[in-house]
């Protein structure tokens, strides 16, 4: 009788893909728990389902090394109460990796502006007037994706290094996000983030202002705030001594 023999060519369950998501960032400035809390529920009052089962990431980098007091598992717990969900942290100080690791918090890296800021050094001694000056580096070449097609909902673009052009309509649900400049020639009704790499000067631009979040540099506006803003002429979002500012064109 022939026995059964297992298959040589084993079948795979999985596989690893790169991928980008948004994640929204909460930058913590105090370690004092009640106002955290406080300031936390006022927060989610102001938009309660945009932030519904949100992925949240923790930047601990503004705490100073000497601050031991950062209790993670109570900013933890409130994040969850109001049904966020923390996935990790942003720090560059070994003891808030071992206290994220403890709970299960994945370490993100530090974006590539925190980097570069760390690896400034020391001036150097101005050199003899007889060496010729180094000649100023070449500007950075800054590329543009251009979308042509309506943007449906659930989709999710990138322009990485550049700006996003896009000269269809833009649905509610979907999402588009830009290192610089976002230029929307018809409606935006999703969300539009320019400037995610901390260009303060980034700007969005569009015919038809209907979004669910607009955002400079990290600085946003959501839901019923923006429905008082809401307009069918062509408008412009844009940050003005570190405030949104949304304006006619």
């Amino acid at each position: 009788m022939p026995t059964s023999t297992k298959s040589s060519v084993q079948e795979k369950s999985f596989q690893l893909k790169g991928s980008l998501f948004t994640f929204t960032v909460l930058q913590l400035i105090s370690t004092n728990p009640e106002a955290f809390s406080t300031q936390l529920t006022d927060l989610i009052k102001q938009a309660p389902k945009f932030f519904e089962h949100a992925p949240i990431v923790i930047d601990l980098q503004l705490l100073s090394e000497e601050d031991n007091t950062v209790d993670l598992p109570t900013i933890v717990a409130a994040l969850k109460a109001q049904h966020l969900i923390p996935v990790g942290i942003r720090s560059n100080q070994p003891k808030h990796h071992k206290a994220a690791q403890s709970i299960g918090l994945a370490i993100l890296s530090l974006p590539k502006s925190d980097s570069a800021e760390a690896s400034i050094t020391e001036p150097t001694p101005k050199t003899s007037a007889k060496k010729a000056a180094t000649p100023a580096p070449a500007p950075e070449h800054h590329t543009t994706l251009l979308i042509t097609k309506p943007v449906r909902s659930g989709q999710q673009i990138y322009a990485k290094g550049g700006d996003l052009v896009i000269t269809a309509p833009v649905s509610q649900g979907s999402e588009l996000i830009a290192d610089g400049n976002i230029h929307i020639y018809g409606p935006l009704r999703g969300r539009a983030l320019a400037g995610v790499n901390g260009n303060n000067d980034a700007r969005i631009f569009c015919m038809s202002l209907e979004a669910e979040l607009v955002s400079i540099a990290g600085n946003y506006i959501v839901n019923d705030a923006l429905i008082q803003k809401t307009t069918n002429t062509p408008t412009q979002v844009f940050l003005e001594h570190g405030k949104l500012q949304i304006k006619s064109l």
